[in-house]
C-alpha cells in the first residue's frame, strides 16, 4: 500500500522533502563508495537521531514522494531519510546490504539503536555492507 499523498504535509515542509528527494535520486545513481563518502561528510557533527525523528523523516519522504514509496525507492528513501534528519542536526545510521536470505535482493535502509526504522522485515533479515553512523570515521590509506 503506497502512503503517497503529499497534501498531508504543509508547502514549506513539502518543498523540503523535495528537495531531499531530488537530491537522494540523484546520489542514488553514484557508485557505491561514492554514496558512502558523501553521506560520511554529511554526518559529521550530527547528534545521533531518534527513533521519532528519524521514523518522521521516512514517513513524509513517502508521503511525498510516489517513487520512494514503491518497492524500488529504498535507496532514495534512506538517503532522503537522512537528509531530512540531517537538516535538523542529526543523524540515524544508514545501511545498504543485501537480504540474508534467498533469493538475493538488494535493500537500503535506516535504523536507530540497531533496529531498522519502520521497515516491513524482520530485524535480521538484511546483512548490511555499508553502513554511515554518526560516529563513522574514514578509514586510514
Amino acid at each position: 500500500m503506497l502512503r503517497h499523498d503529499p497534501r498531508r504535509l504543509g508547502v514549506r515542509r513539502r518543498l523540503t522533502v523535495r528537495a531531499a528527494v531530488v537530491v537522494a535520486r540523484l546520489l542514488a545513481v553514484q557508485k557505491p563508495d561514492r554514496i558512502r563518502l558523501v553521506l560520511r561528510r554529511l554526518s559529521r557533527g550530527a547528534r545521533p537521531a531518534s527513533r521519532a525523528e528519524a521514523a518522521a523523516a521516512r514517513r513524509d519522504t513517502v508521503t511525498t514522494s510516489a517513487f520512494c514509496s514503491g518497492p524500488v525507492g529504498c535507496l532514495p528513501r534512506s538517503i532522503a531519510t537522512v537528509l531530512l534528519c540531517r537538516l535538523a542536526g542529526s543523524w540515524p545510521v544508514w545501511h545498504a546490504g543485501v537480504r540474508r536470505y534467498p533469493p538475493f535482493g538488494a535493500h537500503a535502509w535506516v535504523s536507530v539503536d540497531g533496529i531498522p526504522v519502520d521497515e516491513p522485515y524482520p530485524e535480521d533479515f538484511h546483512i548490511p555492507l555499508l553502513t554511515v553512523a554518526v560516529d563513522d570515521r574514514p578509514e586510514p590509506g
